[in-house]
């Protein structure tokens, strides 16, 4: 039934696009002086190209392909192939060969190109690299040489017919072998992560050689495009272009990737009006894609590696992902891969001679991509059915290939004919990709020890701080502020996350700041920190940190806090100095406290207990109270003792944070303790243990004060060491926060 509804939907769907669009193009086309360059006709193509894209699209995705590979369909129906052939006139009407025409059309596809290189870098994980780099470098090393090298016997072999310039054999040699032997990124991790195979070992070697494939690619196809400008090997050029291009990726990835976080990170903090990040992004890759222009190489090289760093800024927020993938999701990727498709005319695969040559290049593509990533895994330790899977998974072309056709059309080094088998060739082997990699997983099982890694990573995956990217801190001149300092720069180094710190001071003495490596500091007046913190707060942060003194008034918090607390609106903590904290140093290991309940608010105060300590090489006590006494000790792993008793609530709960612990190799403890108030118990093992530091996950309760519960207030007041409230929910709704601020600055003008 869901079927049936969705082809009925689908019907209708395609019923309204007829009656609305057809009359239109009609028009267009009909219109007089409709042969000369027309916004109503360039309006046209840009619709078709998306509607039928959008269409095309949704059915590859629901039968298991990429999105794109409908959009390369859609061209391909609305080219030459099909529509051509059902309404000849009409597709020459709205698609015309006139220069002028075309140019509109190409325009938007060659933004296009850049864009999609650009979203391809931002989803480009180096960390993967990283993690597995001697089998995913044998891998895409070889997975490249051996498919390139057949590619170029295959090209001095072919046929002057499907040559488009005998005198330029070289350079469409050099095409063909680079179209045959790169794969593609974006398309592999789509489907390695679609298939559920992305965090295996496995798969984690396939995406990283895909990467390593995508960055040689897009340098050796910027060389080859220089050498085609020029017609002829000059190596003057060929030198001037290589050794442009390591001095582009060298000065990229170490001062540019600071002066892109420090761009990135400055429009948007000082531009007010709308979307001034992806301005930003934008222009970064139009000036690094300049950058390799004027060293002889291809702009998309600079619009790829831009892309990467942009990727790994510390505050591109998810929201503005979303937003700069939505432009180019629905834009321009639909219209640069149908104009692709366009290009592609698959009646010339009718003749006997161009099928057997299309066969050719299939089957010279797949047996020389799978051979050398299988010969590249068994080079690099992997057993014969790892490298099996990874050589069926760098099979899938897509668009990278593509692309790179593209380029040797538009220069004219590759022919018609020749453009349309190679992106045959590029569709065959993407959609043959999923079933093969599937089968080639069957024969894999999960070993323990990745088991292990897998398990450890998902806890990782869902941890709070994982979507943390910012930290803003309000502290002043006080010890509490001095630790809240100290504690937001052990988060920052620890997660690589920048952090603002707003010095609160008397009115009349602020600075203008400063700044130290990824912690700004501004100065405001105590008078208007909640304005200055609420306006910081805009610019996107995922944890407010609090430390001033006074910080509380018995139990109750100090209305000032409450005040900056209601300021931001997210997850919170709040720093209270005590004991060693308010006469020895910031610095020593921290000795944390926790007390768990099994509860995701517990949890979270366990994950800061456990970031915390493990940047600072100290080590963390999980407290759990509850009925029963400790009778029993275990060993988990090979250094964590934890005492357990009965009660099964308690044992779930201690086995759950020394796990968490152990995926972030911090010392972790458990404790079970019998009484009658939590406060008690923990009072009690603050004496006993000697800690320096209690951090308590907490949820905020309604109402005009800062109050966590009875349990919290209690501890604000006796606890004798250092505490951190963490409050993973904000303090308060919209709708409340103008209410309590209000009540609060009527307590502290009273």
């Amino acid at each position: 039934m869901r079927w049936m509804s969705s082809r009925a939907g689908g019907t209708v769907l395609w019923r309204i696009a007829a009656s609305s669009l057809v009359p239109a193009l009609v028009w267009a086309a009909d219109t007089p002086g409709s042969r000369q360059p027309s916004e109503a006709i360039f309006v046209c193509q840009i619709v078709l190209l998306i509607l039928v894209g959008r269409l095309a699209g949704e059915l590859m995705q629901r039968i298991g392909q990429p999105t794109l590979m409908g959009q390369l369909i859609a061209g391909i129906l609305l080219g030459p192939s099909v529509f051509g052939a059902w309404l000849p006139d009409l597709q020459h009407a709205l698609f015309p060969a006139d220069p002028a025409q075309k140019a509109m059309l190409d325009a938007v596809s060659q933004i296009g190109i850049l864009l999609l290189l650009l979203l391809t870098g931002m989803e480009t994980d180096l960390s993967v690299v990283r993690h597995c780099r001697r089998a995913a470098f044998t891998v895409s090393i070889m997975g490249i040489a051996i498919p390139f090298a057949c590619g170029i016997v295959l090209g001095r072999m072919l046929p002057d017919a499907v040559i488009q310039d005998p005198g330029k054999r070289l350079i469409t040699t050099l095409f063909l072998g680079t179209a045959l032997s790169i794969s593609s990124v974006k398309i592999v991790a789509l489907l390695v992560r679609e298939l559920g195979f992305l965090r295996r070992t496995v798969g984690q070697v396939i995406v990283a050689s895909a990467i390593i494939d995508d960055t040689i690619g897009w340098i050796v196809i910027s060389v080859i495009f220089g050498l085609a400008l020029h017609g002829t090997i000059d190596l003057q050029s060929v030198a001037r272009g290589v050794l442009g291009t390591i001095a582009f990726l060298v000065l990229s990835f170490t001062v540019g990737r600071r002066a892109v976080f420090i761009l990135i990170r400055w429009s948007n903090d000082r531009f007010v009006s709308e979307l001034p990040v992806i301005s930003m992004i934008l222009v970064i890759m139009g000036a690094m894609a300049l950058i390799t222009h004027a060293i002889g190489v291809h702009t998309v090289l600079g619009a790829f590696v831009a892309g990467i760093l942009v990727g790994q800024s510390p505050i591109l927020t998810r929201h503005i992902d979303e937003q700069l993938r939505g432009l180019i999701v629905a834009l321009f990727m639909p219209v640069f891969f149908g104009m692709a498709g366009l290009s592609t005319d698959v009646r010339v695969l009718a003749h006997s001679e161009l099928l057997t040559l299309t066969a050719i290049i299939i089957l010279v593509a797949s047996l020389g991509k799978f051979s050398g990533a299988l010969l590249g895994g068994r080079i690099g330790g992997l057993s014969f059915d790892e490298s099996l899977a990874v050589g069926c998974g760098m099979n899938a072309r897509g668009s990278t290939e593509i692309i790179i056709a593209t380029f040797g059309l538009t220069m004219g080094a590759l022919s018609q004919s020749l453009f349309t088998s190679i992106v045959a060739m590029a569709v065959i082997t993407t959609v043959s990709m999923p079933p093969m990699l599937r089968w080639a997983f069957q024969r894999l099982p999960v070993e323990p020890t990745e088991r292990e890694r897998l398990d450890r990573e998902q806890a990782e995956a869902g941890s709070f701080f994982k979507g943390v990217e910012r930290v803003l801190v309000a502290v002043d001149s006080s010890r509490s502020g001095a630790l809240a300092t100290h504690l937001t720069g052990l988060l920052a180094v620890a997660r690589g996350m920048p952090a603002t710190a707003l010095h609160m001071v008397p009115a009349g003495t602020a600075s203008s700041g400063g700044s130290k490596a990824d912690v700004t500091v501004r100065d405001i007046e105590l008078d208007e920190a909640d304005s200055e913190i609420a306006a910081e707060a805009k610019k996107g942060y995922g944890l407010f940190v609090i430390g001033r003194e006074p910080i509380a008034q018995g139990s109750q918090f100090d209305p000032q806090v409450t005040g900056n607390a209601l300021a931001f609106a997210g997850p919170i903590a709040v720093v209270d100095a005590r004991g060693a904290h308010q006469t020895g140093p910031m610095d020593a290991p921290l000795n944390v406290l926790v007390p768990i309940t099994g509860t995701p608010v517990s949890r979270r105060g366990a994950e800061l207990a456990i970031a915390l300590a493990g940047a600072s090489g100290g080590r963390v006590t999980a407290l759990h109270i509850g009925p029963g006494t400790a009778r029993t000790s275990r060993r988990w792993g090979d250094r964590f003792s934890v005492a357990l008793v009965p009660d099964a609530s308690g044992q779930a709960a201690i086995r759950e944070i020394v796990e968490l612990g152990t995926s972030y190799r911090v010392e972790v403890r458990g404790l079970l303790r019998e009484r009658r108030t939590a406060e008690a118990a923990i009072k009690e093992e603050i004496e006993r243990g000697g800690f320096n530091l209690l951090a308590i996950g907490v949820s905020p309760r309604p109402g005009e004060q800062l109050f966590f519960g009875d349990v919290a207030a209690a501890l604000l007041e006796q606890a004798s060491c250092s505490v951190v409230f963490f409050s993973s929910e904000p303090v308060a709704t919209n709708s409340s926060k103008s209410d309590t601020k209000s009540a609060s600055n009527r307590e502290r003008t009273a």
